[in-house]
């Protein structure tokens, strides 16, 4: 078995996509009498600043010889939009079995997608471990390329997702898809199929808006239902269709974490107590801080996250939460959060029990007394307060939503889930 890792093909403005380029090698890697067993899409790190949009790296797994694969993979390099300076794409050939790969490519795929990695640790490790590397510009798309590799062996949790692409001559326009059928499709075979359609908004979520020559892609547990949805949509003419098996929608990229032990650049799960309030600051953007005993960590829910908000600002101080997402400059961008316990009540002022009048301070440490009554209560009373929260999982809807990150409908959560749709 041959494994091909490739990466970085795309730019934001001139479009192109990785994920056509393995589309391509495979079909040349058929032409040549070889076999493609499946094709991978990776998502690595979603903090990495230089991505175009998912931080996608892809891997195709043949049982073509190294040699020719290898042939194959420098001409399809050679669609890479290389006359942005910002792509550097970059292919990886090892010749051993998916499962099979050394294990320390594995624990560099697991490292890819919760940190950032660098071209000298791939290039030096790939050349250890005796994998063909090809590449242009300064090859930062090696790195992608050998986490590529390594993903079948490191990563356990994979979904689907079928990918429709365009007429070459249509790239760069207004996709015609019809959003009425993208809905009514989505709607039958949820939620074996997810995040195919903000519900709220209308918005087609599985549409991109990029000039890349996607037309649109179905993510889902089920690859059946995933093109049976495709089917269903009505659309402009497809230039071909290919089902990728993917790490989107695992939540793989979050690592254990706890209050004042966070890194940028890496995203968590930390639990803690909600220490202020939520703040809702310029352009609708929202603030709140958790903390231990030691230390307290900002969280912010961005006005992209749109309805996402409301759950946040319903949280009190005081309210026991995990909270999920990527740091950046030392805020937590929240992605997903767990009620744990909520604040059920608030102290107040005690009412009389005889004429039900709300007391008065007897002065300093005196507590409270009717005037009418002279009837007396040592403090304030605990008052029960509503809530507009329950205990369990909340997350932003699938417009904010991102590729790797985990749809509370795909279940395996350690408490109730309230999906979003």
């Amino acid at each position: 078995m041959t494994v091909v890792g490739l990466d970085d093909t795309d730019s934001r403005e001139r479009g192109m996509c990785t994920t056509y380029a393995a589309a391509e090698l495979a079909d040349r890697i058929r032409d040549s009498g070889g076999r493609v067993e499946r094709l991978l899409l990776v998502r690595l790190n979603p903090a990495v600043e230089h991505k175009t949009r998912g931080n996608a790296a892809l891997a195709v797994h043949t049982d073509l010889d190294a040699d020719r694969a290898m042939a194959l993979v420098r001409d399809v390099l050679d669609l890479a939009q290389t006359d942005d300076p910002r792509t550097n794409p970059g292919a990886v050939v090892a010749d051993c079995a998916p499962d099979a790969v050394p294990p320390q490519v594995a624990e560099f795929t697991r490292d890819a997608i919760r940190a950032i990695q660098d071209i000298t640790t791939a290039t030096l490790l790939a050349d250890t471990v005796g994998f063909a590397r090809c590449q242009h510009g300064n090859g930062r798309g090696l790195v992608g390329a050998l986490a590529a590799v390594g993903a079948w062996a490191a990563l356990e949790d994979w979904t689907y997702e079928h990918i429709a692409y365009r007429e070459a001559d249509r790239w760069g326009t207004e996709r015609a898809v019809d959003a009425e059928s993208v809905r009514a499709a989505a709607d039958r075979h949820y939620p074996a199929v997810w995040d195919t359609v903000d519900r709220a908004s209308g918005y087609p979520v599985s549409v991109p808006r990029t000039p890349c020559p996607i037309l649109y892609g179905i993510r889902g547990d089920d690859p059946e239902a995933c093109r049976a949805v495709a089917d269903a949509i009505e659309s402009e003419p497809i230039d071909r269709r290919v089902t990728f098996v993917t790490n989107q929608g695992t939540d793989v990229h979050l690592q254990d974490g706890t209050v004042g032990a966070v890194a940028d650049d890496s995203a968590y799960r930390v639990t803690g107590t909600v220490a202020t309030a939520p703040e809702t600051r310029e352009g609708g953007h929202v603030f709140l801080s958790i903390a231990d005993r030691e230390a307290r960590l900002q969280c912010a829910a961005f006005e992209p996250t749109k309805r996402f908000r409301d759950r946040v600002r319903a949280l009190r101080e005081g309210d026991e939460i995990t909270v999920c997402g990527e740091v950046t400059d030392g805020t937590l961008k929240l992605e997903k959060f767990a009620v744990r316990e909520l604040v059920r009540t608030e102290p107040a002022t005690p009412t009389c029990p005889d004429c039900g009048a709300t007391m008065s301070s007897a002065g300093r440490n005196q507590g409270y007394r009717c005037r009418d009554c002279s009837t007396s209560a040592d403090g304030k009373v605990d008052r029960p307060i509503e809530r507009d929260l329950e205990p369990g999982w909340y997350e932003v809807p699938p417009v904010a939503r991102r590729h790797i990150a985990k749809p509370l409908v795909r279940g395996g959560f350690d408490g109730a889930t309230h999906p979003e749709r």
